[in-house]
């Protein structure tokens, strides 16, 4: 099973076990991982969900689609490494991987 980490507003690390094919909204809000609400249960239509993905780990993750890169484009804190984290399912190429979770 992945091991993600979920780095915090205030810069702490929460560790988390994704079951495989399970999106990084749903271990989140599992682990009860502060900043990600998941308000819309992972149907991609509130952003309460919004994380960070840096590289190495962009280039592992599946790409964003024009409906995902279009909500997170109005989010005040938008950047192009933005993600929702219900679009994003764990495999074991996300092993390790790093979720900057975003104030929103």
């Amino acid at each position: 099973m992945p091991i993600i980490k979920f780095q915090s507003v205030d810069g702490d690390v929460h560790i988390a076990e994704a079951g495989d094919g399970e999106s990084l909204m749903r271990v989140a809000v599992r682990n009860e991982i502060p900043g990600i609400v998941g308000e819309c249960g992972g149907e991609m239509s509130c952003a309460t969900c919004h994380i960070y993905i840096s590289a190495p780990w962009a280039d592992q993750v599946t790409p964003a689609s024009a409906d995902e890169h279009d909500l997170l484009e109005i989010s005040e804190n938008y950047r192009p490494e933005s993600r929702l984290a219900c679009q994003i399912h764990a495999s074991g190429f996300l092993d390790g991987l790093v979720a900057e979770v975003v104030a929103e």
